[in-house]
């Protein structure tokens, strides 16, 4: 069996006794991601139920959007200011900077079940009980599904996620080849002009602030944004870029590793050499685009290393909100200082690979990476 987009739309529309998806342009996407699911993924029995769920799951949304904004058009009026887009490289710190960014009284971030579940149930109160439940529920699966992973990333029903998972539902998105062995939709991606999927990321964005008028300015995170930093400052008028640095040496395996996990819950066959060719190539070509886009409008990127955030997370925080055109208070520190403990209890165990485990060298990601880590590291 594969998957058929004509009957996954169908599904989405019996699912909701709805039928207008709004302006088309995402068939592309979604026909190209099919194709490479079909083709190049290798799907287990189980890998293709989930993701034929999950596909479908992502079509209803996007009826439902619509639905909602016709039902209440005072949403696309909805003023949205993103502070920041924290991106780089996967394992640069990124995730610590961002989540001690969200605790800041001054800050909003996408949570963790609203990015799985951003559109309120019918009758549903504004505590969002049962999208609460049930995001919950999706985690304790996923566990389950992959039980190595938290000892990666910890992730958290509750606290703030990358707003990438809003993306999803454009089908335009680095989470599918991050899940899936899809080269060709990989390089359909990062060719692609992303602009319609950033115009619907605002409509997302609208959406939950909404919900929550008093939300603002939103601080949001995700590597994904590397493929198309010229689209996110154009679409955020405000928006800095908080890049994060980290030698790619020490990322790309451990990106690598954390690929391979979360792979096996899709295909029986993960092949851990071409995940590091991979990824290795996609960095090395993505970070050379990163940086004709930062000398075009260099005033709008902030750097922050690894190191720093690590070894001095509320000094970097602190830093970071100046940057952004917010003064730090007592109220920011005290509240960076509860989320290190609450990280602390949070964090699990550690996870061992190498370079070799995925076909990389240390000498070769050197060179490979020469050109960024000369000029940011």
């Amino acid at each position: 069996m594969t998957l058929n987009v004509e009957e996954l739309l169908g599904k989405a529309c019996a699912k909701t006794g709805l039928t207008e998806f709004g302006d088309d342009w995402f068939r592309e996407p979604l026909d190209v991601l099919v194709t490479s699911l079909n083709t190049e993924a290798d799907l287990s029995p189980l890998g293709l139920e989930l993701t034929r769920h999950r596909l479908t799951a992502l079509l209803a949304d996007r009826l439902r959007l619509r639905a909602l904004q016709r039902e209440h058009p005072e949403i696309l009026a909805t003023e949205i200011r993103v502070a920041a887009e924290i991106c780089g490289l996967p394992r640069t710190g990124s995730t610590l900077l961002h989540r001690l960014l969200a605790a800041s009284p001054q800050l909003t971030s996408t949570l963790s079940w609203e990015v799985a579940y951003p559109i309120p149930f019918p009758g549903e109160g504004p505590d969002a009980a049962e999208r609460k439940r049930r995001a919950q529920e999706r985690m304790r699966m996923f566990e389950e599904l992959s039980p190595a992973f938290r000892d990666i990333h910890t992730v958290v029903w509750d606290g703030p996620e990358e707003d990438v998972i809003l993306l999803d539902r454009t089908f335009v998105s680095m989470s599918y080849d991050t899940f899936y062995r899809i080269p060709g939709y990989g390089d359909w991606l990062r060719a692609a002009d992303q602009s319609k999927a950033y115009a619907e990321l605002r409509e997302w964005l609208q959406v939950l602030q909404w919900q929550n008028p008093a939300r603002g300015p939103w601080v949001l995170k995700s590597p994904h944004h590397l493929t198309a930093v010229d689209t996110v400052l154009d679409t955020f008028a405000d928006c800095k870029i908080v890049m994060t640095h980290r030698s790619p040496v020490k990322a790309v395996p451990s990106f690598a590793s954390m690929v391979q996990t979360m792979s096996l819950q899709y295909s029986e066959t993960v092949d851990p050499i071409h995940l590091g060719q991979y990824w290795s190539g996609r960095f090395a070509a993505t970070l050379r685009s990163f940086s004709r886009a930062r000398a075009a409008r260099p005033e709008r990127f902030v750097d922050v290393h690894f190191a720093d955030t690590v070894s001095k997370p509320i000094e970097v925080a602190r830093r970071v909100l100046g940057e952004l055109g917010l003064t730090p208070s007592a109220a920011d520190d005290a509240a960076f200082a509860a989320y290190l403990e609450q990280n602390r209890t949070e964090r699990h165990g550690s996870h061992s690979y190498t370079p070799q485990d995925f076909g990389l060298s240390e000498t070769q990601l050197a060179e490979d990476f020469a050109f960024y880590t000369e000029e940011y590291l």
